[in-house]
């Protein structure tokens, strides 16, 4: 919502798409409010308060695609709604039967740790994070129950998730199990085999790897190998996927990027993961609105921190120039560092190669790219690991599994063709010690960049910080669109409604759903299998508060329009109490002493919330009369909970001044007397359980 302007495309949760008009004063009786105002079809105008702005939000689809928009009055928009949520709760219904039947399925329960296990993650050279602690601590638990593991772990690069699935299979091995590491590209399986074999050189496990660069007699003697149980840990590329790849007594399976993978190579992994302890890795950060298609089907472990003295990588864009490569080169060598520079286009890879070493004669270049036999790129990779070469210039195939400390500078050709993950992960390539690295995104100067390609390089420029990926990931959603999050069934959906109502949306579904499972639960049915998984069930969705008072950034305090939604935006999206004492106390140390009605709009803020945790839906203070009303289903559970028994009693101890109302089967309470946004958010709390 930040940074609109009249004429963006927005989307109302309870009205549909519309388009942005600004913002605009209203009156109600004496007092002046302000408003956003959004325009429909027929040019029908919707007003809505600026305490509302939370149900609003910038429509984001696929390809940038100009939407429908809506009719208001019509149901048109609630049938879509509506709609989706069935589909959602379809999906979601599959994934809680998919986890009741793993949790059901007959497992390997592994061990506890041993004195081995201790020992291999004591000489673990770095100090762990502790995400990276708790993600290990996740999969050795999961491992030790009786039933197949199925956990994800997303983290951005470098932020050690090799470690984690490395002592994963440790623990397997020591268990007599063996262990198959998956992994997207030849290249990462030949980074994965010699990152496993030199953390486990010290101990008992004989590691091997599997893909285009072996013989023929190689491949036969290693399946052979794996056949009778003589490697104990393999790693591949889908060539482990084959039918003739047979395992004594597979106990772990380790997938890395399973994003990369096709269909038929998902479809091979799904009759794997049957009765297999699966470990997935992934540096793709993974948007919230994913969360729910995690939900029954497979644990979740994040590693946002960075490891210990990691810098953040210095990221420049720059106009081709020669000069500047000149100096990032030197730069690099004058220390005893390695560079990457990544150009895409093999038909011309040769000729700048031939440039490079006219900028600095002498610099040892080689060259790597998809073309080259197996053979031929590994050579190529394991001596530039082994110093052999200065740079390393090569197309994108650089970009998932290089793992090379030494290099700490690349140099990105024609990074304005990049998506902006791409450009992400290969600047990941880099950073990863404790020396400060340098990333250098060249554009030509002759061609003028798209719109698209300016904020995917200004968002690069922007986002340096270790662990931006999750800002990178939302902000690619922003540049691209949505695309398609759940399979074709779903992109219409997002087509229609945008991206982040899509979102709110899906939560109000498994919200929903969760608490039909749990009624059912309650109930001894025997359709809520998973009921103690996912999120838990809500009180209430939201609250609409409607008001005559007057509650707003005064024009005398702040007049600046663009400057006031953003900071409505913020104050409507604030979590706790904390945070907004902290705001209130920024713009206090910004414009001055917080006037009467900015204070009441916060507290609108803190009324919303405390209502939502009771269970009202809908809250009215007008002419010091204040209706609160309850959740509009009658057959919710909510009716059977402590919150609303306790909100009865204390009912029962201020007859004289709150009443219940019930009109339409709709259950209210009129309480008078509250003049102010304050008094009323101290009403509320007197209903809360201590």
């Amino acid at each position: 919502m930040s940074g609109l302007k009249q004429g963006d495309y927005v989307v109302h949760i309870d009205h549909g798409v519309g388009v942005f008009a600004g913002l605009v004063k209203t009156t109600k009786g004496e007092k002046v409010q302000e408003a956003v105002k959004i325009l429909y079809k027929d040019d029908d105008a919707l007003y809505v308060s600026i305490h509302g702005l939370h149900r609003i939000a910038r429509f984001k689809s696929k390809d940038g695609e100009p939407p429908r928009l809506n009719k208001l009055g019509t149901g048109a928009w609630n049938r879509i709604k509506q709609q989706t949520k069935d589909k959602v709760k379809d999906i979601a219904r599959d994934l809680i039967k998919l986890y009741s039947e793993r949790t059901g399925a007959a497992g390997f329960a592994f061990s506890a740790d041993s004195y081995l296990q201790q020992q291999l993650e004591a000489s673990f050279i770095f100090e762990d994070t502790p995400d990276q602690l708790l993600a290990t601590q996740h999969v050795k638990q999961d491992m030790e129950r009786p039933y197949p593991m199925d956990r994800l772990i997303c983290g951005d690069v470098g932020f050690g998730k090799t470690e984690v699935a490395i002592r994963a299979a440790f623990k397997a091995v020591i268990d007599g199990k063996q262990v198959a590491v998956l992994v997207p590209t030849t290249i990462l399986a030949l980074q994965h085999f010699h990152t496993f074999s030199e953390r486990l050189v010290d101990f008992p496990v004989k590691t091997a790897f599997l893909s285009r660069v072996k013989t023929p007699k190689q491949t036969k003697e290693i399946l052979e190998q794996v056949s009778s149980g003589l490697i104990d840990i393999i790693i591949g590329t889908h060539r482990l996927l084959t039918k003739d790849v047979a395992f004594k007594d597979l106990g772990l399976l380790i997938v890395d990027e399973e994003q990369k993978f096709g269909v038929s190579a998902k479809e091979r992994l799904k009759l794997l993961k049957t009765n297999v302890d699966t470990l997935t890795l992934t540096a793709t950060p993974i948007p919230r609105t994913l969360q729910f298609s995690l939900m029954g089907a497979r644990d979740l472990s994040i590693i946002h921190t960075p490891p210990a003295n990691r810098l953040p990588i210095h990221t420049e864009l720059q106009l081709f120039d020669k000069e500047i490569i000149q100096k990032a080169i030197d730069r690099e060598l004058d220390r005893g560092g390695q560079l990457f520079f990544v150009h895409n286009r093999i038909k011309d890879i040769e000729q700048v190669a031939d440039m490079l070493q006219e900028i600095r004669p002498g610099i040892r270049i080689a060259i790597g790219h998809g073309q080259l036999p197996p053979r031929i790129m590994e050579k190529v990779l394991l001596d530039f690991i082994s110093g052999d070469y200065d740079l390393l210039l090569s197309t994108t195939i650089i970009e998932n599994g290089i793992d090379i400390p030494n290099a700490n500078t690349i140099i990105i050709n024609r990074a304005h063709l990049f998506g902006l993950s791409d450009l992400h992960q290969m600047r990941g390539r880099v950073g990863r010690s404790n020396r400060k690295a340098y990333c250098y995104l060249l554009v030509p100067e002759n061609i003028p960049l798209t719109e698209d390609a300016k904020r995917r390089l200004e968002a690069m420029e922007m986002f340096t910080e270790l662990g931006s990926g999750f800002n990178i990931a939302m902000q690619d959603l922003d540049i691209r669109g949505a695309g398609n999050l759940l399979g074709s069934e779903q992109s219409g959906f997002i087509a229609q409604m945008g991206f982040e109502t899509y979102h709110r949306i899906l939560e109000e579904a498994m919200a929903e759903l969760q608490l039909e499972r749990t009624s059912l639960a309650e109930a001894g049915a025997e359709a809520a299998p998973g009921a103690a998984v996912g999120f838990p069930a809500p009180v209430a969705w939201d609250c609409v508060i409607d008001t005559d008072l007057e509650i707003m950034i005064p024009d005398e305090y702040m007049s600046n329009t663009t400057e006031k939604i953003r900071l409505y935006k913020q104050l409507d999206s604030m979590r706790d109490e904390q945070q907004l004492e902290q705001f209130l106390a920024a713009l206090e140390d910004r414009f001055g002493p917080i006037p009467d009605p900015l204070h009441q709009l916060a507290y609108v803020v803190k009324l919303r919330q405390q209502a939502v945790k009771l269970g009202f839906e809908r809250i009215v203070l007008k002419n010091g009369i204040m209706l609160a009303y309850f959740i509009s289903d009658q057959e919710s559970p909510y009716y059977k909970t402590d919150i609303f028994v306790h909100i009865l009693k204390t009912i029962t101890k201020h007859p004289k001044k709150i009443q219940v109302k019930e009109q339409k089967n709709k259950l209210s309470l009129k309480i008078s007397g509250v003049k102010s946004v304050e008094a009323a958010y101290n009403l509320l709390k007197l209903f809360a359980k201590p």
